[in-house]
């Protein structure tokens, strides 16, 4: 990887854990210290990479970096601290001893103690996973915008109250009492949803798929099922429904990186590696008395996963949207569950059902009305696909509803 890809790269996946060591060792009342001594470790290797090359080990090189700017931090704030109050620090040579770990198990633990510490009831649950977004996830502040779908202003004011009301409150970053954990774990696990769903389907950058921030959200969510206090129903089923979506990366973008839609997909690209972890965790998601949204999707992503083009698998699927509808209503689900209509019923059923939803202002919605009505009325399929077009938000996705328009155009009716 040349160093012009390596730096960003390396950003994405070592800022959120060195932000996450320094918080536990620095506290809440030190987050923007924190995060600066973490960007000005980027911007050294930015500075120093491009005079003396890409090290050997570059991710070993930005820790020492990392910890040698907090050690410096820690060393000017003992030596200010014995000047001044000479009664509480009695010997700044006691600085050597505040080592900075950034051993794999310390940021395994660091990032666990911070997804539950940055989820705390005293902020708002939008607060909390906005923050988990920037901090455990090394989210921009606009790809945190699009994810709830509204502005950056909006996400800074959010982020800087809820690190207000952290400091405020003196939360320690730890995990919570074993009785507080259930109620704790439901943003956490959002959070990590929502990071899977920016690498599957990204819009913030002009990609498709982004791979290593799902690869990111499954590291977490499989943190959580390591650790017994965590390993719950519910943190399974998210993973199973992760490892049966990964199981499609290799089939869902072709040779020149273009998105493939599921009917087109080679089959024989899917891992089926990944489909058995899927069906495992999500077994292992079957105890416990709670049906939760995760279940539910990991019961559509598996028969997603069965090559068989059969009735039983489409009527499975409408059933677990039924479901899935019941317990949280999402447009993206309303829209799956009336394509799965189309394939378990026929499509003049789901054409009724597709325009009731009347979501106009999803690209989406349009492209399942385009695919809904080739075959029967392509003029008007035309018509829904070319404004999909005019709505879609990534270059490849254009391209695939440009194929489509193509193929409406010259096909029969």
């Amino acid at each position: 990887m040349e160093q012009l890809d390596l730096i960003p790269h390396l950003f994405r996946t070592e800022y959120r854990k060195i932000v996450a060591v320094l918080c536990r060792r620095f506290g809440f009342q030190d987050m923007e210290t924190a995060e600066d001594i973490a960007s000005e470790t980027f911007l050294t290797a930015t500075q120093s990479w491009g005079i003396e090359g890409v090290p050997a080990n570059p991710a070993g090189w930005l820790y020492n970096v990392a910890k040698n700017k907090a050690k410096n931090h820690l060393h000017r704030n003992a030596i200010f601290q014995e000047k001044i109050l000479p009664e509480i620090i009695t010997n700044a040579s006691d600085f050597e001893e505040m080592d900075i770990d950034l051993s794999p198990q310390n940021i395994n633990d660091s990032q666990l103690q911070m997804m539950f510490a940055v989820c705390h009831p005293a902020i708002s649950t939008e607060s909390q996973i906005g923050l988990s977004l920037r901090i455990l996830c090394g989210f921009g502040i606009q790809e945190i915008a699009d994810a709830f779908q509204t502005g950056k202003d909006t996400i800074n004011k959010r982020l800087l109250r809820a690190k207000e009301k952290l400091r405020e409150e003196k939360i320690t970053i730890e995990l919570p009492a074993p009785g507080d954990i259930e109620d704790r774990l439901e943003p956490v696990l959002t959070t990590i949803y929502l990071l899977f769903n920016e690498g599957y389907y990204s819009v913030s950058k002009n990609e498709t798929l982004r791979k290593e921030l799902c690869l990111e959200a499954m590291r977490l969510c499989t943190m959580l099922i390591e650790n017994k206090l965590t390993n719950k129903p519910q943190v399974n089923a998210l993973l199973s429904l992760m490892c049966f979506h990964a199981s499609r990366f290799a089939a869902r973008l072709d040779g020149d990186g273009e998105l493939v839609l599921y009917d087109e997909q080679d089959t024989n690209l899917w891992n089926t590696d990944l489909i058995s972890k899927g069906g495992y965790f999500l077994h292992c998601a079957a105890g416990g008395d709670r049906l939760s949204r995760y279940h539910l999707e990991a019961g559509i992503a598996y028969w997603h996963t069965q090559k068989a083009d059969t009735n039983e698998k489409w009527e499975s699927i409408l059933q677990y949207y039924n479901r899935l509808l019941q317990i949280q209503y999402m447009p993206i689900a309303a829209l799956n569950r009336t394509y799965a209509l189309s394939k378990a019923k026929g499509k003049g059923v789901a054409i009724k059902e597709a325009v009731k939803l009347g979501l106009t202002d999803n690209h989406f919605y349009y492209l399942l009305l385009g695919e809904l009505y080739s075959g029967i009325d392509n003029k008007a399929a035309q018509q829904h696909f070319e404004k999909a077009l005019s709505m879609a938000k990534t270059e490849s996705e254009k391209r695939a509803i440009q194929k489509k328009i193509e193929y409406s155009r010259y096909s029969p009716r």
